[in-house]
Formats: structure tokens, C-alpha cells, sequence
């Protein structure tokens, strides 16, 4: 949902796509602060997605601004956007995805105890890894600059193992969560296992199962992810909101185009606990009335998404006017959507059914019926 060349929103009566309507009218429609801010007079800065995951998404990253512009113009056939690509996940049904690395002593242990992955990592640079790095590091210190750069010592050798090294390594990998699960642990094993299922002898198993944060969300639970964080969506339904960007960087789970070196020598080498990326969706203030408003707020310019729920309960819930476009869809349930006071406006909002709204328009999303009804709204304001 957007105005992205690749998959644009398109008026049904019209046929007109949102960029082309928001060409026209810029000022109206995007405003002025928008358009002074991103730079464009027919471009959301945000793209809005949901997606249904029933096979694992590639392991991915996606560049900063300064490498988004540098790729594209090298290669646009692979990196179509000169921009960044940070993004974030809303859960509307139990989620799970990998997520950015793995805490350092955790990745320590699997190397001590996984004979697979020790073997592709070789005695030198497990040695190096478990004796260099220092857990404890203070964020931007020298000792933490010195953990990401053993970390990326590690996945660097990973990555770059032959094709027919990985297939028959991932082999042995999988028999021995079968044989000796105890090494594993049940999730981790059971992971392995699905994972293989659907992507057989891929170095996702370890660049993936191994070197990542296996993250769950429960339904109303977000995470954020800045550029250069490695992550893969493995299964569930989420509202997916990103800054205007189809940059991908790929690493496993995928027949696609791969480009491991620019991969291994763009990622951040975070090795947080996964919970800390996380976010809070406190309530939001510039809506009342009935039902119920939560703003998952990323620290980033080019977007936040409200969500608002009416559980099984008519009602009338109406909003301030925000400083900047947005888009909304209704995900579950029937209700209708107006400008505040004026019933000439109203609008059918069934799950599936999609409005751009402009600045300074103040709107109320009605149910009138006994079912559940939710919508979630992405915007930008400067």
C-alpha cells in the first residue's frame, strides 16, 4: 500500500494510482513540511505492507541511506531504490522471525557444542572468537567495536563456505538434532527441522538458526529493525510499515540473487538480547471516544502506524488532525470511515478495503455491528 513504482495503490473507480493522484495535488496532499523534509511531490516516504507467512522470508538486510544510493547506482537491476529501509513488525496473529544476533556467549556455546558449526568456523577462528570477545562490553566502546569485528569474523567464514561444504554440513546438522537433541534444546531443534523442510541443505540452517535471535511476538506485539540488522520472517500475519525502499540484501533461505560481500561488510553486528528491540504501544492521545487507539512509534522520521480496535462493540472513535498523510486498511470486522461530522463522506471500511488520507483531515471510524473491528494506519508527520 503506497505509491511505490512497483506495486502502487490504485483508485478503483479511477484506475489512477496514488502517486498520480498525489501529483496532482502535492501540497494538498502530501503538504508542504512533508515535501520539504523527503524531497518528493508524489512519493509517501513510507511503504505499508501485510504480509501471510507460511514459508520462511529470506534472511535479509537492508542498506543505510549512504549505502542504498551507492548500490543503486552500481547496480539498480538488484537495489531499485537510491534510500534506507528500516522497518517494523506488527503482529495481528502470533509471529515468530529471526532477528538480529544472537548474544555473544550464546553463539560461544553453539560453537563449543554443534560439531557442524565449529567444523565450518574451523579451530582458528572459534578460538579467536571464544578467547577475543567480552560480553560485558559497554555500547560503542573499544572492546564492543572488537566483539562486532570477531562477530563478523564468524559469519564472514560462514558465508562465504562452498555450496557443496554447506549441503553436506546442514546434512549431518539436521540427523544430529534427531539424534542428539539434548545439544540443541527443543526449540532450536524443532527449528532446524522446519526450517530444513522447506529450505533443504541452505545456509540459512546456520547463518539463521545458529548465528540469529529466534524471536516470538504474541498478536499486538511490534519489532523494529534498524538498516543493516539481519532478520527473516518464519511465520504468522503482520502489518509490515518500511521506509520507501525495495533494497534487499540477501543471505539464505532464498533462490534469489545473493550479494554476499556487500552483506558481510554492511551489518551492524548487533548482539543484543532480541527482547530489547521490542517496542512499547502505549495509547494514543489525539483520538477518542469508543474503542481503543495504541501508536507503535519507530525512532525514525518516516513513519508510525496506529492501530485501533473496537472488540465486539459498536461505537464512534474520531481523530485529531495529523500533520502529514497516511494510510490506512481495516484488517478484521466491518465499520465505516468519515470526515468528523459529515455522514456525506461515509465509507464502507471492510477487512481489505484501503484509504489514503490527507493532512489535516480529521476523521471518525464507526462500527456499528457486534464483530470485532480493526484498522491500523501508517503516517508520517515533520
Amino acid at each position: 500500500m503506497g505509491t511505490h513504482p512497483s506495486v502502487p495503490s490504485i483508485n478503483p473507480d479511477t484506475g489512477k494510482s496514488l502517486r498520480e493522484i498525489i501529483s496532482a495535488d502535492p501540497e494538498a496532499l502530501l503538504g508542504d513540511k512533508i515535501i520539504e523534509k523527503f524531497g518528493s511531490k508524489e512519493e509517501l516516504p513510507f511503504l505499508f505492507k501485510v504480509l501471510s507467512i507460511r514459508k520462511v522470508l529470506s534472511i535479509q538486510a537492508h542498506p543505510d541511506k549512504t549505502l542504498g544510493a551507492k548500490l543503486h547506482a552500481s547496480d539498480p537491476k538488484n537495489y531499485p531504490d537510491a534510500n534506507h529501509k528500516p522497518e517494523m513488525a506488527v503482529a495481528v496473529t502470533d509471529f515468530e522471525a529471526f532477528c538480529g544476533f544472537k548474544p555473544l556467549k550464546e553463539i560461544e556455546h553453539l560453537l563449543a557444542t554443534i560439531p557442524e558449526f565449529h567444523a565450518l568456523i574451523g579451530d582458528e577462528i572459534s578460538k579467536k572468537f571464544s578467547e577475543g570477545i567480552k560480553p560485558d562490553a559497554v555500547l560503542g566502546s573499544a572492546d564492543d567495536v572488537a566483539n562486532r569485528k570477531l562477530l563478523q569474523l564468524v559469519f564472514g567464514k560462514l558465508m562465504n563456505t562452498d555450496d557443496a561444504t554447506i549441503a553436506k554440513s546442514t546434512d549431518s546438522l539436521v540427523a544430529r538434532t534427531k539424534s542428539e537433541p539434548e545439544l540443541f534444546g527443543d526449540v532450536l531443534a524443532d527449528l532446524i527441522q522446519r526450517m530444513d523442510a522447506q529450505f533443504p541443505h541452505d545456509v540459512g540452517l546456520f547463518c539463521g538458526c545458529i548465528m540469529l535471535n529466534h524471536c516470538t511476538l504474541k498478536a499486538g506485539e511490534a519489532i523494529f529493525l534498524q538498516a543493516k540488522d539481519p532478520h527473516a520472517y518464519i511465520s504468522g500475519d503482520i502489518m509490515e510499515c518500511m521506509a520507501a525502499s525495495d533494497n534487499v540484501i540477501r543471505a539464505g533461505f532464498t533462490p534469489k540473487f545473493k550479494d554476499v560481500e556487500v552483506l558481510v561488510d554492511c551489518l551492524t553486528y548487533s548482539y543484543d538480547d532480541v527482547e530489547k528491540q521490542k517496542m512499547q504501544a502505549p495509547g494514543f492521545s489525539r483520538s477518542h471516544g469508543d474503542g481503543d487507539s495504541k501508536l507503535y512509534d519507530p525512532p525514525i522520521a518516516e513513519f508510525a502506524v496506529l492501530q485501533t480496535t473496537f472488540d465486539d462493540s459498536k461505537g464512534t472513535r474520531w481523530f485529531d488532525a495529523f500533520e502529514g498523510p497516511s494510510v490506512l486498511i481495516t484488517t478484521e470486522g466491518k465499520g465505516f470511515i468519515q470526515i468528523k461530522g459529515d455522514e456525506a463522506t461515509r465509507l464502507p471500511a471492510e477487512a481489505g478495503y484501503t484509504f489514503f488520507i490527507a493532512p489535516g483531515a480529521e476523521i471518525e471510524l464507526i462500527s456499528e455491528s457486534d464483530d470485532k473491528f480493526t484498522t491500523y494506519r501508517a503516517f508520517v508527520e515533520a
